[in-house]
């Protein structure tokens, strides 16, 4: 049904009227003081579509819920449940939008944190955690006729001879780890180059998928997801020991187990206890109405502070003569009649090794960069030369 049709209502001061409004659409009610506006949108149409609604629930839940008087009219067609917004005054606080005003927000934050779906803003993976008995179902449900290693990440693509983590691993009981895709007993590690990004997985358990190991494959998901800080793998043995990261692959792909068999013969399958991205590690806690409010820390933009505005300056207005060099003028108030500003001009180039001369247009890009925003965190040594000629070199 495209339309909302109204028949005979006589709710207050509507007299008897019949009206067709379309589905869909946003629509305006305007009209003198009590020429029955409020009659028709609210103690109507709202009227109605709440009776309805409320009506569709049980009587245990419908003892909490307040009821408005059932309107004055004939018949109501096509008329789905309805929100009512409260009317209030305009504010000139910079949080305070249309939604907040109108309080459509509480109610798409309360949608959003019990219907959506989050996604990994970098990889469009949907986050969704997953049990531990959701994750024996799905390696159970693998093929029986291949086997099967059960890992945990224990290090992921990151620098160092790890020599810690193995003792570690030892520690705990552990025999074998997989090191950059090559699994190897704990007792022969070889050494791993300091300077090199290394991938070190422990190996919980290995396996063919039988019902019987139901209760095997859980303790050892649990071992996995603890030490794994929420991940775990299941890679196929008869598939080749390659790891994803050599074959030119993404580090761990694709989260898997939701539902159904898995072919996982080419790379590992992922599965999470939290909601996280298997690719970059990307995480969320539980989906709650606070996350998706701009006024609470747990959901504000950590850029803005949930002002959707941020401040910075534009390089076109600091920098008006781009013709000119830093020594003639290019910024005005960095030249040779601002002593302690040009100093600090002058051990940047000789830091960078460009001329103070130089016009601010030819310089490097990286040059500029560096001038208009910073060295970040590289040590620069500035001079400073007071009156007396006696120079101070400062470290920044």
């Amino acid at each position: 049904m495209d339309s909302i049709r109204i028949r005979g209502a006589r709710t207050h001061n509507l007299k008897n009227i019949d009206l067709t409004l379309p589905r869909d659409r946003l629509i305006v009610i305007t009209g003198l003081s009590g020429s029955g506006k409020s009659s028709l949108a609210f103690d109507t149409l709202y009227a109605e579509g709440q009776r309805r609604y409320v009506e569709s629930l049980s009587s245990y839940a419908r003892q909490f819920l307040s009821m408005m008087e059932k309107p004055d009219v004939d018949a109501i067609e096509g008329l789905s449940p309805a929100i009512s917004i409260e009317q209030k005054s305009t504010s000139h606080n910079p949080r305070s939008t249309v939604g907040t005003i109108t309080e459509v927000h509480d109610y798409l934050r309360l949608l959003y944190a019990r219907a959506g779906t989050p996604h990994c803003p970098e990889h469009g993976i949907p986050l969704a955690a997953q049990t531990v008995s959701q994750m024996v179902d799905a390696a159970l449900a693998l093929d029986a006729d291949r086997r099967w290693m059960l890992l945990a990440p224990v290090v992921r693509e990151r620098k160092g001879e790890h020599v810690q983590v193995f003792d570690a691993l030892r520690a705990q009981g552990f025999v074998r780890a997989r090191v950059d895709g090559a699994v190897v007993d704990l007792d022969a590690v070889p050494a791993l180059t300091l300077r090199q990004k290394h991938s070190i997985e422990a190996v919980v358990d290995r396996f063919r998928p039988k019902p019987e190991l139901a209760q095997r494959l859980a303790e050892s998901f649990e071992t996995a997801l603890r030490l794994g800080e929420g991940l775990a793998l299941v890679i196929d043995m008869d598939a080749g020991q390659e790891s994803p990261s050599a074959a030119g692959g993404s580090a761990l792909p694709t989260i898997a187990g939701r539902a159904g068999a898995l072919d996982a013969r080419a790379a590992p399958q992922v599965f999470s206890s939290r909601y996280s991205c298997p690719v970059c590690d990307y995480s969320l806690p539980e989906l709650e109405p606070r996350l998706f409010s701009f006024n609470s820390p747990l959901g504000a933009c950590p850029r803005c502070d949930g002002l959707g505005t941020t401040e910075f300056f534009d390089p076109a207005r600091i920098v008006l003569h781009g013709e000119l060099s830093l020594a003639g003028g290019a910024v005005r108030g960095w030249d040779r009649r601002n002593p302690h500003y040009f100093q600090m001009i002058q051990s940047l180039a000789r830091h960078y090794g460009f001329d103070v001369e130089t016009p601010w247009q030819d310089l490097p890009a990286a040059v500029r960069e560096a001038v208009l925003q910073g060295s970040g965190e590289e040590e620069i040594a500035f001079r400073d030369e007071g009156a007396g000629g006696r120079g101070v070199v400062r470290r920044r």
